[in-house]
């Protein structure tokens, strides 16, 4: 191995700013320090690349096989000299580096180039790289294949949810008909809508942020912003420990993102136990819990509070600072909804339930895998460990 300034061997690229008014709708990711911040129509940097985050989240390090387009958030990392430096090991690299702990600016969290240039690595030879970007792609490809897995089984549990519950084609619908073969349906505040079922306002039908409480003793789990991704689920252990006793705690409940820009991008999961009884944290300002009821399933809940009218209904009520607003409590008790019988609630979680352990089992597989990984990668790069 032969050890480099990383000044030596990469350039640290600014992006460039594109302002949410200026984005035009297409296949582009908007690269920023958090990662795919929006979509674009044209790209300014050809794929792959590797992303750094510069401003905010600094030190975050994201790899993208498509044409991107990188904000003034971050670099993007090109590689000087690719006889000696691949660009996947590079960012295998940066994963494990201590970039984050580089800020240089006490106000604003900043990543300063020269700092970062002045880290050293020790690099192997470029077919000793390739044969470890080889291997651990193996996991990142698994994982991968189980969020499509994860993908799939979410879109046929909303779509069987829309199915269901918003075209009213549920299972023996076509019995219950009238002497003219119409659907039996009575008038309501949302129109027509089928007979037997009701109107309730999400208020009255899901339990929002139920006043349960954290023991004070002890260190628990928790879940941050940080530790859900877009519209996907979460389970228990991807969850960080802390001490946080003032946090109230959950049961298979979904949280559902109060803050901007969070909801939008669609941060909203279902917490699924390690065990039965398992008590976890969150952050109140940032989450509303929606929890089942006696009208409700927690499946339904989760697959309502995916719906853009839900979302939307939710958005609208959010007061406060500019980029920080947050969702009111109150406005769920103008949401309404129709609520089916029992028998049929009933019936539709006994059908979704397998979908959502499914998904649980699934994320359980690629924490285990990321957990592999990530142990595994820093021996392979420091020569620990031999191929």
């Amino acid at each position: 191995m032969k050890e480099y300034k990383l000044g030596d061997i990469v350039t640290f690229n600014y992006g460039k700013s594109l302002p949410k008014t200026q984005r035009v709708d297409g296949p582009i990711p908007v690269m920023s320090s958090a990662g795919i911040t929006g979509w674009h129509n044209k790209s300014i940097i050809e794929g792959p690349g590797v992303i750094v985050g510069r401003k905010g989240s600094i030190g975050t390090v994201f790899y993208e096989n498509r044409d991107f387009y990188p904000i003034d958030t971050c670099y993007f990392v090109t590689v000087n000299d690719s006889e000696i430096l691949d660009l996947k090991f590079l960012y295998y690299l940066l994963l494990g580096s201590n970039l984050k702990e580089l800020n240089s600016d006490a106000a604003v969290p900043g990543l300063n180039r020269e700092i970062a240039y002045s880290q050293k690595f020790k690099i192997p030879s470029i077919e000793v790289q390739l044969e470890i970007v080889k291997l651990v792609d193996s996991y990142d490809n698994l994982i991968e294949n189980n969020n499509r897995r994860i993908a799939i089984l979410e879109d046929m549990a909303q779509s069987l949810y829309r199915k269901w519950f918003v075209n009213f084609r549920y299972p023996g619908h076509v019995d219950a008909v009238d002497k003219d073969g119409n659907q039996k349906t009575i008038d309501s505040p949302l129109g027509k809508i089928p007979e037997g079922w009701e109107v309730k306002s999400a208020a009255e039908a899901i339990n929002i942020n139920p006043s349960t409480k954290l023991t004070k003793d002890g260190e628990k789990p928790f879940v941050g912003m940080s530790g859900l991704s877009e519209g996907s689920m979460v389970i228990g252990d991807i969850i960080e420990k802390t001490g946080n006793s003032g946090a109230k705690f959950i049961n298979r409940d979904t949280l559902f993102a109060r803050i901007t820009p969070c909801l939008q991008n669609g941060k909203t999961g279902v917490v699924q136990f390690l065990t039965p009884e398992q008590p976890i944290g969150f952050g109140s300002t940032e989450f509303i819990v929606l929890r089942e009821s006696e009208y409700l399933s927690s499946e339904f809940i989760y697959l309502l509070s995916r719906s853009n009218n839900f979302r939307e209904h939710a958005i609208q009520s959010m007061t406060g600072a500019t980029g920080r607003q947050r969702v009111h409590n109150d406005c769920f008790a103008s949401y309404y909804l129709a609520v089916p019988p029992k028998e049929l609630m009933n019936e539709f979680t006994q059908v979704v339930q397998p979908m959502f352990k499914s998904i649980f089992n699934l994320s359980k597989r690629n924490q285990n895998l990321k957990q592999q990984r990530d142990m595994l990668l820093p021996k392979l790069i420091s020569g620990q460990i031999e191929l």
